[in-house]
């Protein structure tokens, strides 16, 4: 049967697009896992659906703890081997978690495996072939797959859309930093750590899911842009940057040089308990 994995999933409200995620998992996930959901305050009616969603553990936030916060909450819950941080705009296609899991197994100094998609940051994008439906989105990804088996690369950082690390990548770097509320450069800061701890990142091109991206902060009414640059200063602070803010989500960055700059991990500085705000002091 294999290692359980937990496919932690946050939600604040998005129903149709939770919805669409949860079922895609079902009819193409072979390999055993469990779902976490944390809801941070729908009002949507997603509650009453994911209480129905089969081999789950809901919870439910009566305030919004943020994306990092209630990852930190899905990782203290689950169960797996392996965790998944998964998006609810997600929709995952056939083989998905066989390909990632694959290559965790594959060469063991990767710490975090992300595949390939749409609406995501440049790093992990492709320009799929047109598709209208959600089914001809599938035949696409098998047809991707089978010309990209065996395909990856090294990226200098992963997008948090939907990110794979075994359970032992947080005994040793810890969870998320829960300051990046309530959304933005929380992964980025993730990847950095796990750098420096001697980990590697790998984009699977062999893998490909279809992301609607920003659905959460759309379906909230929230301005990403505004709370990029919020949480870009605290980024920039944390890791000592000589940018402002306004550049660093202008132009971005480029993490290998932070982890050429600070070398080692160290547990007294780097690592983040899961739950509570710990940082570079």
């Amino acid at each position: 049967m294999g290692a359980l994995t937990s496919i932690i999933i946050l939600t604040r409200n998005g129903l149709k697009h939770t919805r669409a995620c949860v079922e895609s998992v079902q009819k193409y996930t072979s390999l055993p896992y469990e779902f976490i959901f944390v809801d941070n305050g729908s009002t949507d009616g997603t509650l009453a659906y994911l209480s129905t969603v089969r081999n789950a553990t809901v919870l439910a936030n009566s305030v919004n703890k943020g994306f990092a916060g209630g990852c930190n909450q899905g990782i203290r819950a689950a169960k797996g081997d392996y965790l998944l941080l998964l998006n609810n705009d997600v929709v995952v296609t056939e083989n998905w978690l066989e390909g990632l899991r694959g290559w965790l197994g594959w060469d063991r100094t990767i710490g975090i495996v992300g595949p390939v998609s749409c609406n995501v940051a440049p790093i992990q994008r492709i320009q799929p072939d047109p598709y209208q439906t959600m089914d001809e989105m599938q035949r696409f990804a098998r047809k991707w797959r089978e010309q990209n088996i065996g395909i990856g690369f090294y990226p200098h950082r992963l997008i948090g859309f939907c990110m794979l690390f075994h359970k032992k990548l947080i005994e040793t770097i810890g969870g998320f930093d829960e300051r990046f509320y309530p959304g933005g450069y929380e992964d980025d800061d993730f990847c950095l750590r796990a750098r420096l701890s001697g980990k590697i990142l790998w984009a699977a091109c062999d893998v490909y899911v279809h992301h609607h991206g920003h659905a959460t902060f759309t379906a909230n009414g929230l301005a990403w842009n505004e709370q990029g640059l919020y949480n870009a200063e605290i980024f920039r602070n944390k890791w000592n940057l000589e940018v402002s803010a306004v550049e660093l989500e202008k132009t971005g960055y480029n993490p290998s040089l932070i982890v050429e700059k600070v070398k080692t991990f160290c547990p007294e500085k780097h690592f983040v308990h899961l739950g509570e705000e710990e940082g570079l002091t």
